[in-house]
């Protein structure tokens, strides 16, 4: 019922940022849309900072993607897109009411949520971090398409991690999502994992299956990547990363594979993982890296060559006669480049 409320405030604010576009010829501010939500939380059930949050999410979004009208948002389980439930609080709506451990390693906590008119809110969430610990700052109940909804916390003054001290070239591929220049690879296969059985559940029609079935293939994916860029930060002060466009690739019949490899999560998650940690991430041409070799810089006439060439998963360099493997030849010349990228270097190398 309040994720109701909140998309009908979505779409009066949707609605109301566009006309306000035609009458100014400028996008309408968060807090201009105060003024016309001031009060409604009382009509609505909600409170008053979830009425901001919304508006500020959505003047946000607008700006990002550029666009005088962002998507609707509904409940109707008939709809051909039905939005995923999203409540949204602020700092002051939010209160912690007591932290418990149930066993050994489960730790929950009790959080109250206000509402407009005094109404009262309270939930249980596993608390993985002991939020005790930590000033709450604001919080975001979501759903999933399997129907759980969840409690997205922030926090202020949580402990930075520190970067390492080593630096690692990465090079992207299909076949292993990541190739490091140390050796280290990711692999992202859970579509190719899990392809029977989702098919056998497509043609029995159970849609709960499918669903669970594309969770645990997405939710597997994520953790692999988490855990992978994680320890990269960790050991490292400097990555050098190629550059490639996913969207080269996405009208081939390599499309699935690329889909799988996750190559944005990936950037996405080291960039924000770099910066909070301090590490520098550079992003580098890839040109010519598969076919150059690492040890003598020189290009053979028996490397790998385009696409032609995927096959070629290992070669013998004719001027030197190391022999490599391709992607992990492709991350040291990544890393090779990306130093010489940088004016001065860096101290940490």
């Amino acid at each position: 019922k309040i994720a109701s409320a909140v998309n009908f405030v979505w779409n009066y604010v949707n609605d109301l940022g566009c006309r306000w576009l035609d009458r100014h010829h400028k996008f309408m501010s968060a807090y201009d849309c105060h003024e016309y939500t001031k009060g409604a939380g009382d009509e609505l059930g909600l409170h008053s900072q979830t009425l901001q949050a919304v508006a500020e999410t959505h003047s946000k979004s607008r700006k990002q993607f550029k666009k005088r009208k962002l998507n609707w948002r509904t409940n109707n389980p008939k709809a051909k897109r039905k939005s995923l439930g999203w409540i949204p609080f602020k700092k002051s709506a939010i209160k912690l009411l007591k932290t418990y451990q149930t066993n050994k390693t489960a730790l929950k906590s009790k959080l109250q949520f206000s509402l407009s008119k005094g109404k009262k809110l309270i939930i249980t969430v596993y608390d993985h971090y002991n939020l005790s610990n930590y000033e709450l700052n604001t919080c975001d109940i979501i759903q999933d398409s399997r129907g759980r909804w969840y409690a997205c916390i922030t926090v202020k003054d949580f402990p930075k991690s520190k970067c390492g001290t080593g630096s690692v070239g990465l090079d992207l591929g299909c076949k292993t999502a990541v190739t490091c220049s140390n050796g280290n690879k990711l692999e992202t296969k859970f579509t190719h994992k899990y392809a029977e059985k989702l098919a056998k559940a497509q043609r029995a029609n159970k849609k709960n299956l499918v669903r669970s079935i594309h969770a645990k293939i997405k939710n597997s994916r994520l953790d692999a990547i988490h855990k992978f860029t994680t320890n990269l930060v960790k050991h490292n002060a400097f990555i050098a990363l190629g550059k490639l466009n996913s969207s080269n690739f996405t009208s081939t019949n390599l499309a699935k594979s690329v889909y799988d490899a996750s190559w944005f999560e990936l950037k996405r998650q080291l960039e924000y993982k770099c910066e909070y940690a301090g590490c520098l991430l550079e992003e580098v041409d890839e040109k010519y890296t598969t076919q150059t070799c690492s040890h003598c810089l020189n290009i053979s006439s028996n490397s790998p060559k385009g696409r032609a060439g995927l096959g070629i998963r290992e070669w013998t360099c004719n001027h030197c006669g190391v022999t490599h493997d391709r992607d992990v030849n492709a991350a040291k010349n990544i890393l090779r480049i990306g130093r010489d990228t940088l004016a001065e270097g860096s101290p940490l190398l």
